[in-house]
């Protein structure tokens, strides 16, 4: 692979767990935390291991992750969860498949790692939200949780959702811009410190699904700039589905 990847990794209260994330980045990756209000010390100890830290002070995931892209400076850019749940060390193999298949999005889909790391209720609602998905033509079955694509891309995409809705108008936005969609299975592994602010809960899962929904319902393939085609979503073959 040539040349470095900058990876945006979104923090709220994730000091526990980001110096072992940090440690596992591969060669080549270097961090860009965007802290979104912690309290627990986060953009201290990522500063201190290294990474370029900014601040989002709008709460939101999509908010967070946002302002990291903008603060990313390689042309090929990742986005990660900072609480160890997903292995960085995936991150070299999607690159390869981004610049080697002619995707636009490479993107992962979760295979829990031990009994228990994906609560019902968080395995339920994805089922119905990559559901939805598919009837927008783009053809997934998870809501990329961990993804790979080219910066300026990804921004020209014009993503307006700051809360959990980012993901899924992201990859509404990429099939009705006709993107080429690989989606990889991943290891889906207990999250490395607290419970987590999604699946942690039932009250987290059903905000997240609301604020998807809503990116669902009111993102239309007419706002996306360019000629909208369907996606078209690849296997680990990379053979469309």
């Amino acid at each position: 692979m040539d040349g470095r990847v900058d990876v945006v990794l979104p923090c709220l209260d994730e000091a526990e767990a980001l110096p072992g994330v940090l440690a596992a980045l591969p060669d080549g990756f270097d961090a860009v935390v965007c802290d979104n209000g912690s309290t627990d010390g986060t953009p201290e100890v990522a500063a201190g291991l290294g990474a370029l830290v900014v601040h989002e002070a709008r709460p939101g995931y999509g908010a967070a992750v946002h302002t990291g892209l903008e603060a990313t400076r390689t042309d090929v850019v990742a986005v990660i969860d900072a609480d160890g749940s997903l292995d960085p060390a995936e991150l070299p193999a999607m690159v390869r498949l981004l610049l080697d298949t002619g995707a636009d999005l490479v993107v992962g889909r979760r295979v829990p790692a031990a009994r228990g790391v994906w609560p019902w209720h968080a395995r339920v609602s994805n089922r119905v939200l990559s559901g939805l998905m598919r009837t927008r033509g783009v053809g997934v079955r998870d809501i990329a949780p961990i993804r790979v694509a080219r910066r300026q891309a990804l921004l020209d995409l014009g993503i307006t959702d700051r809360a959990f809705g980012y993901p899924l108008e992201l990859l509404i936005r990429a099939g009705a811009a006709g993107w080429r969609v690989r989606e990889v299975d991943v290891a889906y592994r207990p999250r490395a410190g607290g419970r987590s602010k999604v699946s942690g809960s039932v009250k987290g899962t059903v905000r997240a699904v609301r604020d998807m929904s809503k990116a669902i319902a009111r993102t239309r393939p007419a706002a996306v700039t360019g000629s909208p085609a369907p996606s078209t979503a690849l296997d680990d073959r990379g053979t469309a589905r």
